[in-house]
């Protein structure tokens, strides 16, 4: 019998997708759920449900003591660490961790190519999210979930030009002018959606605070509706949260609070065809304003615009385009510029 010594913490090899060149060596992975809280629930009808067609029916009692508002969490963790810090990937509204995955035409996400870099990467499901779970609404989470059509995020997100920009036909979808969006990916894109509510801002803050209090001092890199979660946690915890990185956030911080991230680092990256939009040049400037009550308070804030930094085509799925390592790269040159890898 051939007998392996094996470490404490295994070496894990893994292959990348689509033929990377090289594998990702790690030395643990794992994943766990963090915050929540317990909810009861009384006053509900008892029902006789059939769990499974031709099954024996069960009575299904409603009112008891459930678990609710926790997120889920995956974390991997490279054999050769270089960055100083925990990276922290959040998600943006009505999506999951899959968003930093592979992309929708099959090419590696920024989960990897992070990992590529030294990171050591933390991927969550939000509450209310993919395997984070639900929760019983209006009883517990209020109000009603959002749900989107499939042309909604192609006409919403600056992939294609605008309303009426959506087809089923790939071919005759009319995409932004040198759109750098996977078009033949869209479909693997959509099948990302799940529901969302507009209600439990307070809950998704909650259970990220408890992540940060879990994993420690992080850089937390964070998406469109989590612009307000990422700006929010760290006002709520500036002693443990050592970087900012904001892609295109749609939600920001409390300006009354700016002076709590005056140490904080931040990067913000807006994608292109903003000024071609209905509502983006709005968010983009309140966006630059929040910014500059940072920096009013003596803050660092840099600002990249893709296309003035030479960077052309981005939709708001910018981690999904097909110049995504050519912006992860510049997000990786800032950073080093920062200071913040071994």
């Amino acid at each position: 019998m051939l007998r392996i010594a094996i470490a404490s913490i295994t070496a894990l090899l893994i292959v990348g997708h689509a033929g990377a060149a090289e594998p990702i060596a790690l030395r643990d992975m794992g994943s766990f759920h963090v915050g929540g809280r317990l909810v009861e629930i009384s006053g509900k009808p008892v029902k006789e449900v059939t769990l499974t067609p031709g099954g024996v029916p069960v009575k299904v009692d409603p009112n008891g003591t459930y678990q609710v508002e926790q997120m889920y969490v995956q974390y991997f963790l490279p054999a050769s660490e270089k960055g100083a810090y925990p990276l922290l990937l959040w998600h943006g509204g009505g999506l999951t961790g899959v968003t930093y995955e592979t992309t929708p035409d099959g090419r590696e996400g920024w989960l990897n190519y992070f990992l590529r870099q030294g990171w050591a990467v933390y991927n969550s499901d939000a509450v209310e999210r993919g395997r984070a779970g639900w929760a019983q609404y209006p009883d517990i989470f209020k109000g009603e979930p959002v749900f989107l059509t499939t042309a909604n995020p192609f006409e919403r997100f600056r992939i294609g030009d605008g309303a009426g920009s959506y087809d089923p036909d790939p071919a005759k979808r009319k995409l932004m002018p040198g759109s750098q969006f996977p078009n033949e990916g869209y479909e693997n894109f959509v099948k990302q959606n799940v529901p969302r509510w507009t209600t439990t801002d307070d809950a998704i803050i909650a259970a990220y605070i408890a992540e940060i209090d879990r994993v420690g001092p992080s850089i937390i890199l964070f998406h469109s509706q989590a612009g307000s979660f990422g700006f929010k946690v760290a006002q709520a915890r500036p002693d443990k949260v050592k970087a900012l990185i904001a892609i295109e956030p749609a939600g920001l911080g409390d300006p009354a609070k700016a002076d709590a991230l005056k140490n904080i680092p931040t990067l913000i990256v807006y994608g292109d065809y903003i000024d071609r939009d209905s509502r983006w040049p709005t968010i983009r400037a309140r966006g630059i304003a929040f910014a500059d009550a940072i920096k009013a308070v003596g803050g660092s804030v840099d600002v990249v615009d893709l296309p003035q930094a030479g960077i052309k085509g981005n939709s708001h799925m910018i981690m999904m385009d097909k110049n995504n390592a050519e912006v992860a790269a510049l997000i990786q040159k800032w950073l080093v510029g920062k200071g913040l890898t071994k």
